[in-house]
């Protein structure tokens, strides 16, 4: 089949990779404009169209999926299907419309559950054990589109949502492939989704990321997991924010919720339930270090607490 691929994140890499070698033909790429990054502001490719330019593939980048021109390029590459991985943006029909056999996306989660823009994130913040991929085909509503096929991945106990994402990238390419091949040789047909289990995944916010202390020590951990490395778990400090790496439940003695404990080589902090010990903390301004570096540099006063 001609396709044209849609992306524009790392996580799309794979997938992109995994299209351009296989036995289909890559006509073109559909990613995000060039956008500004770092303290500079410095307007930059993504990560999609700069894999796409080396590997020789036009690239088409839309400031809107309703660009008009965006549809006269599509319709002039005229692709069978358009696989599409993290692109960032809604379709309209009109787009939807162009390929034959539609626009096929690659969505990390077990659909129904998780339809969104963060199903990796929402996973871990529920405790899911067991998620995964699922290819379907776009519709105008959002993640409701027929499946065609899936893969299933156990969550580690201490994985972050980065983590979990770059396995999901790698194994959901394969499952990619194999779903375009199936599309070509008829072997494939998709299925309506069941309407039950049918969860949502919005983005998650810097706000969202905020470490309740008075929730339970399970809950702490995975939501300071699903907020690694983006939007970043946090908390305050004296009025000031506290970047948060993973932490890890242990069995000590019971600590008020947000008390710190700073022991010789560790430091634990309080919540609903047990205490968690901290990992990596990244004060204002500074850089990202250990807990126990920062709380000896810090000159904590005994009776300081975390949170709001």
């Amino acid at each position: 089949m001609r396709l044209v691929f849609a992306g524009t994140p790392d996580v799309a890499l794979p997938s992109l990779e995994a299209v351009a070698s296989s036995r289909h033909e890559l006509v073109g790429v559909v990613t995000r404009p060039d956008a500004p990054v770092g303290r500079g502001r410095r307007l930059t490719p993504s990560p999609v169209a700069v894999r796409a330019e080396e590997l020789g593939v036009p690239v088409l980048k839309p400031v809107s999926a309703r660009d008009p021109g965006l549809l006269e390029e599509l319709t002039a590459l005229a692709p069978d299907c358009c696989p599409v991985v993290a692109y960032g943006a809604l379709l309209p029909a009109t787009l939807l419309a162009v390929p034959p056999h539609g626009w096929v996306n690659l969505h990390f989660s077990l659909l129904p559950a998780w339809r969104g823009a963060a199903p990796v994130q929402h996973a871990l913040w529920a405790g899911d054990e067991v998620t995964g991929a699922t290819t379907f085909r776009i519709v105008e509503e959002l993640d409701a589109g027929p499946t065609y096929g899936v893969m299933t991945q156990q969550v580690a106990p201490d994985e972050t949502a980065g983590r979990l994402l770059e396995r999901l990238a790698v194994g959901g390419a394969e499952l990619l492939v194999r779903t375009l091949d199936g599309i070509d040789d008829g072997s494939l047909e998709a299925r309506e989704q069941p309407s039950e289990g049918v969860t949502l995944a919005p983005k998650i916010t810097v706000a969202d990321a905020e470490v309740d202390w008075r929730q339970p020590a399970v809950a702490v951990d995975r939501r300071i997991r699903a907020c690694t490395p983006a939007p970043g778990a946090w908390t305050t400090l004296g009025g000031e924010r506290l970047k948060l790496g993973p932490v890890r439940p242990v069995g000590r003695a019971r600590l008020e919720p947000g008390e710190l404990e700073v022991a010789k080589s560790a430091v634990y902090v309080g919540t609903g339930t047990g205490p968690v010990q901290l990992g990596l903390v990244r004060p204002h301004g500074r850089k990202e270090m250990d807990a126990a570096s920062w709380a000896r540099g810090a000159r904590l006063p005994d009776d300081v607490r975390l949170g709001r």
